[in-house]
């Protein structure tokens, strides 16, 4: 299938899987998308990574490697079912603090319920928010992560001078995200599982296929490794690199507020 990915320029705000929308309409669509897909989360991302997710998570945090003494504090950006957050804190030995940003309720709710489950309440927040326009102060954390949310923001630009801007002198940005696949024959695999199966599977799962066909069609449109990290330089980082998992399935790329 050849798609044409967008690049550092833009194009993501008008883009909602390959359909064109209007300005200022693919947030609500997004937002209906994870209402659906809530409390199927693990499992959407399970059929989107064939389980290799939950591996990329730890790569993620154990390159963030948070310290273990009391007031780091994260912002986990699009993390509202605290997957992210709650690596985070036993990463740092319980003393990490993680304020979990979504503007999904749905997913903020799973969320609450599973760090008061695992008696991380304590540690964590929960803010329902939009990552274009973050509710916090200048410089307020040390370190800003967000996996497998960027795409789904319309302007990704904004979004990462957003987080440029809370991040504390010094602070970390992290965001892992489904990319381009760099191995031919991989590519190919991948894209026939993507969109031959995956929509299907989600039907059957959870008799709605339609979340599943769009979050396939994100991926194919997403700017490319070289091109994210470009607009991620854009918005002020340093330091700028990425590292691919499975053969660039997904990429986590890191950049440093200096």
């Amino acid at each position: 299938m050849s798609v044409e990915r967008t690049t550092a320029a833009g194009g993501m705000e008008t883009s909602y899987g390959f359909k064109r929308v209007g300005e200022g309409e693919k947030q609500s669509l997004v937002n209906d998308v994870f209402h659906k897909v809530a409390n199927r989360y693990d499992l959407m991302n399970d059929l989107m990574s064939a389980g290799l997710h939950r591996l990329w998570k730890d790569a993620m945090v154990t390159w963030l490697n948070p310290p273990k003494r009391p007031g780091w504090k994260v912002l986990d950006v699009a993390g509202g079912t605290g997957d992210i957050a709650f690596r985070i804190v036993d990463a740092s030995h319980g003393n990490a603090h993680a304020t979990v940003l979504d503007i999904n309720g749905s997913m903020l709710g799973v969320g609450r319920d599973r760090a008061q489950k695992k008696g991380l309440s304590g540690n964590t927040d929960f803010v329902e928010a939009n990552a274009e326009e973050l509710p916090f102060a200048d410089a307020t954390f040390d370190a800003y992560t967000i996996a497998f949310g960027i795409r789904n923001v319309p302007r990704i630009d904004v979004a990462l001078s957003e987080a440029f801007r809370v991040l504390k002198p010094g602070g970390r940005f992290l965001c892992l995200e489904f990319s381009e696949v760099e191995m031919p024959l991989l590519d190919k695999a991948y894209e026939a599982w993507s969109f031959n199966a995956i929509p299907k599977i989600g039907k059957m799962v959870t008799g709605d296929g339609e979340p599943y066909s769009y979050l396939v069609e994100s991926i194919a449109k997403f700017p490319n490794q070289e091109n994210f990290a470009a607009m991620i330089s854009r918005a002020g980082f340093d330091r700028v690199s990425f590292r691919n998992y499975s053969g660039g399935i997904a990429a986590l790329h890191s950049g440093w507020k200096l």
